[in-house]
């Protein structure tokens, strides 16, 4: 298991004034929050005092599938699933930097996939990350981005099992932590969907718990 950072540059790429949202009036925190995790119009294509403010295809997920396509080596005729794909941005991305790749996702909201990409919606499912309704070694590379720690204990650890079990090789995974005090302030006050709140220390007794052998990294709210 090793730590990769595939994200941070494009976390860091948004602007965030974080007492502006802990203190929105017209969505206070606790509004925010409720909305954001119906995993609807409001966390994808409402207000950006929910969650993202419209989430759109742009093409910033090309790098990031670029440089997984080079770091695990991957060809035509190997298979990604990508766990939290909302709407299939990055499994479109794997297809494109790759041809003959074969790219799929798996999301819990019906309203992502409804509103997914038409070139993979019939790559997409709605399902939950804790029970992925795959055979076991189905894919050669598992993929999930600042999606788990958005799920309690019970659902996580089943979660970081299923990604090991359905995984024939590579597994990565980027969840949201803290190193100081400061950063743990700065994610309660920005986050409207995470459960799982740990430090570095405490994801890496996640892993070892679950038997998680793959790569990960954090994202930090610096």
């Amino acid at each position: 298991m090793a730590y990769i950072d595939f994200i941070s540059s494009t976390h860091k790429s948004t602007k965030r004034d974080y007492l502006a949202r802990v203190n929105d009036h017209e969505y206070p925190k606790a509004k925010a929050a409720t909305l954001a995790k119906q995993w609807g119009y409001d966390y994808w294509d409402g207000s950006r005092k929910v969650n993202y403010g419209g989430y759109r295809y742009d093409g910033r997920w090309l790098k990031v599938a670029k440089a997984m396509v080079d770091h695990y080596g991957l060809k035509p005729g190997d298979k990604v699933l990508y766990v939290g794909c909302g709407k299939g941005f990055l499994v479109h991305d794997f297809m494109q930097v790759m041809p003959g790749l074969e790219a799929w996702g798996i999301d819990i909201s019906t309203y992502a996939i409804e509103h997914a990409m038409d070139e993979v919606q019939d790559r997409l499912q709605v399902a939950n990350a804790n029970n992925l309704p795959f055979p076991d070694s189905s894919f050669d590379l598992v993929v999930s981005i600042t999606t788990l720690h958005n799920l309690y204990a019970y659902d996580l650890e089943k979660a970081l099992r299923e990604v090991e079990r359905v995984s024939r090789r590579d597994k990565y995974i980027c969840v949201e932590s803290y190193r100081t005090e400061e950063e743990k302030a700065n994610l309660l006050y920005w986050q409207v969907t995470c459960e799982a709140f740990n430090s570095p220390e405490e994801w890496d007794w996640w892993f070892g718990l679950t038997g998680y052998t793959g790569d990960h990294s954090f994202i930090y709210f610096e």
